[in-house]
């Protein structure tokens, strides 16, 4: 596997400064991102997993992957017990290739930072990688997501190590604290999101309830 390329796809990723940037640069890679990605040694999607089972029991009612990209997440949540999953993502391609893995019981295309089309309090828990990182998602997409979540469920997300500063998390997990929206059960050490590619990638994984 060409570690050039995979890295040449993330840059695009990472550099581009609109949403519908964004946008062109996912659909250009959807269809070998599972395979660039995991010559990488992209641990994340399958990661997560472990968060989830840790906090939230199966069958309490519906989770969202949020910027579920092409789906890696689903069938390992689904053989965990999760049956009812719903993925958001802002491309359209990675969103037919999640919807190719009988996984997730809905897919909607959303932008985080913006509305989300969820009612309030309808999920159990929501999950999220490689999403808060350099070039996506800011952490003011925080707040919708903890408002489309169950009082007493759970936000489980990562947050890459160059955005967290610059990108105004503390200020944001801050004010929800406050304002009794949330409070924070667990946070990891800093860990390598390759195991194989970019050695300096670090991302944190950190868990709420919502209130």
């Amino acid at each position: 596997m060409n570690f050039d390329k995979a890295n040449a796809a993330l840059d695009s990723v990472y550099s581009a400064d609109t949403p519908e940037g964004l946008a062109k640069a996912y659909a250009e890679w959807a269809a070998t991102y599972d395979s660039e990605t995991a010559s990488l040694g992209y641990l994340l999607p399958f990661l997560i997993t472990a968060w989830v089972a840790r906090h939230v029991p199966a069958g309490e009612g519906p989770l969202l992957d949020a910027g579920c990209g092409t789906g890696l997440s689903g069938p390992s949540l689904k053989a965990l017990g999760y049956s009812d999953i719903a993925g958001l993502d802002l491309s359209d391609d990675m969103l037919k290739l999640a919807g190719g893995r009988n996984a997730y019981s809905e897919l909607k295309k959303a932008m985080l930072g913006g509305p989300l089309p969820w009612p309030d309090r309808h999920f159990r828990a929501f999950f999220s990688t490689g999403v808060f990182t350099i070039g996506h998602a800011p952490a003011s997409g925080l707040y919708d997501l903890v408002r489309i979540t169950k009082a007493g469920g759970h936000a489980i997300f990562t947050v890459r190590d160059q955005v967290f500063g610059s990108g105004g998390f503390q200020a944001v997990f801050d004010e929800l604290t406050q304002a009794g929206k949330w409070r924070a059960v667990e946070q990891s050490p800093w860990f390598r999101c390759y195991a194989i590619g970019d050695p300096e990638a670090l991302v944190k994984t950190f868990v709420f309830e919502v209130m």
